[in-house]
């Protein structure tokens, strides 16, 4: 694979196209790759992933905070360091494929860096920092979200039992009077592993779509969804 098309495969993945490519690459580029370059003059991905680190946090934070009104902040701490922790990073690198579009050094391909749970998961930092850097806050205020829309919401039920669904539908009976309806965009993907869409809907206005491999996991994204929008609106 050329290396052009490696980051516009990447940039796809994500959904966002940087304006300065340069970014892209240095958050790619490990520092095994930048020591064995002549004269050590290609950066490598540190400084973005301390950034990256610092703006996960503030986003993660935000978003749950929005998310979960009732929660206490020890209960907010314990969800938010089961997500942003090198394994749960890793988890979401590879999702992106990640690893695939590393920068390595010769020592660190050969001794399988590509699939390194640190390596993945300082990559992510930094890739969310050179988005920081591209495109501001709200640029990557809108990429962490989606990336860890669906994290947040699972460490949350197995730390709390929290049903979102459950959640949905009390503020929606107590605001308006009705109950959410769950509809099913799309369904794909052989037999064996299917992919569903669920869209929620309050009065026919659609609220929120969520995916997952069973229409229950889809629907409790949705939900999950829903809730933060209602949150951010006020409505």
């Amino acid at each position: 694979m050329q290396a052009d098309q490696g980051l516009q495969i990447l940039q796809d993945n994500i959904d966002y196209c940087f304006v300065d490519v340069t970014l892209l690459v240095e958050a790619l580029t490990h520092k095994s790759f930048s020591n064995e370059q002549p004269g050590g003059m290609i950066a490598c991905n540190e400084r973005l992933e301390f950034l990256g680190d610092a703006v996960l946090d503030l986003v993660v934070s935000r978003y749950m905070f929005r998310l979960f009104p009732a929660a206490q902040e020890g209960e907010l701490t314990r969800i938010r360091a089961e997500v942003v922790n090198e394994k749960g990073l890793s988890i979401v690198a590879r999702s992106l494929h990640l690893g695939g579009f590393l920068r390595l050094g010769r020592g660190e391909e050969r001794s399988g860096g590509r699939d390194k749970d640190s390596l993945v998961a300082n990559a992510l930092e930094a890739l969310l920092g050179a988005v920081f850097c591209d495109g501001g806050f709200e640029s990557a205020c809108v990429l962490t979200e989606r990336l860890f829309t669906t994290p947040i919401a699972e460490a949350a039920q197995r730390k709390h039992g929290l049903d979102h669904k459950t959640h949905l539908q009390e503020i929606s009976q107590a605001r308006y009077g009705q109950v959410p309806e769950y509809v099913l965009v799309c369904e794909d993907g052989p037999e064996h592993r299917r992919h569903y869409t669920v869209e929620v809907q309050l009065a026919d206005k659609p609220l929120g779509q969520g995916q997952g491999t069973t229409k229950k996991k889809a629907e409790q994204q949705a939900a999950l969804r829903a809730i933060a929008r209602l949150a951010d609106s006020g409505e």
